[in-house]
């Protein structure tokens, strides 16, 4: 078993923004100081380059500064979304599983420790897509020399369903850390998911933001979370509390953190990114030029509205 699977076990998973200003260029500067303080959270390391973070919109070379900024802020594990980046058209599975590959290798280039595999929503079309699905996770493994996230990634974001045989066979290999779900509103999928990976000695991950707390009751016992981009310590609360065994406390902490979560993540799913851009700036994260999603819909004033008084209704109620 990898050693990173202890490590991360019982901990939570910033899935981190990339502050940018109005234009779509990155903002350094902000970025440097949002991961200082992300950092000082109570977590267990981060993942970069995920949905929240908008990896694969990025340039290959703004990847690489993304990803070592983190690096120069923190010694804690680093986990590295792949996949086939926005700006390509791969002609072909084999296509879109070597530019998966080479992604792999910029994250262990670039100082990863570990990378979480989009999956390639062509190989559900396939009679045996199950098989060239552990394939992929296989190759990227093998020419990355890095361990992997498994991403059950399914609705609006893209991706498709993993069944739970799917689950159970990347499991199976020595490199895979766990898997996570990241459905939003799939609760049997999600579960079946997480039951699936039982008995298997690697990490239950849930990316289920919407779904946090339920989650941990069917047996996720590690969160890699968008909603945990800011508000860090919401999410913490509520696997600390279940890992004690103190269930008043979590269900205080599971309704706090939905409550929030009631606040970013709805329709337009794609708006969850400004929504806890947003959340950041509140919290003093982010500076006001430093917080532009280019890539998700145009949202109203009034979503902005919500989110700050969901936040100063959270904090009266502490």
């Amino acid at each position: 078993m990898h050693p990173l699977v202890e490590q991360l076990r019982g901990t939570v998973l910033p899935a981190v923004f990339t502050p940018m200003d109005s234009t779509g260029v990155i903002a350094y500067d902000a970025l440097s100081a949002y991961a200082g303080a992300i950092a000082g959270q109570d977590i267990g390391g981060i993942a970069v380059w995920a949905h929240t973070g908008r990896g694969l919109y990025l340039s290959a070379a703004d990847r690489a500064k993304v990803l070592e900024t983190w690096r120069q802020a923190t010694a804690a594990p680093i986990v590295a979304g792949v996949g086939v980046p926005r700006s390509e058209s791969p002609q072909s599975l084999r296509d879109a599983a070597d530019l998966t590959v080479a992604m792999a290798l910029q994250a262990a280039d670039a100082g990863a420790d570990a990378v979480m595999v989009y999956p390639l929503a062509g190989l559900a079309e396939l009679p045996d897509g199950h098989a060239q699905a552990v394939k992929l996770h296989e190759r990227v493994a093998v020419e990355s020399g890095l361990p992997l996230v498994g991403f059950y990634l399914h609705g609006e974001a893209g991706g498709y369903p993993y069944p739970p045989e799917l689950i159970r066979d990347l499991l199976s290999l020595d490199a895979m850390l766990g898997v996570k779900t990241a459905t939003l509103d799939r609760a049997i999928g999600t579960q079946d998911a997480i039951w699936a990976g039982r008995d298997t000695g690697k990490l239950l991950i849930t990316g289920e933001d919407r779904m946090y707390g339920p989650s941990f009751m069917w047996g996720a016992d590690t969160a890699l979370v968008g909603i945990a981009s800011a508000q860090v310590e919401l999410s913490v609360a509520v696997l600390r509390a279940w890992q004690a065994g103190e269930h008043s406390a979590f269900l205080t902490a599971s309704d706090r953190l939905d409550r929030f979560a009631a606040a970013t993540f709805y329709a337009p799913i794609e708006g969850y990114v400004q929504r806890m851009i947003w959340a950041a700036v509140w919290e003093g994260l982010l500076p006001e030029e430093a917080a532009h999603d280019p890539y998700g819909p145009a949202l109203p004033s009034t979503e902005r509205e919500l989110v700050i008084r969901t936040l100063e209704a959270l904090q009266l109620d502490k």
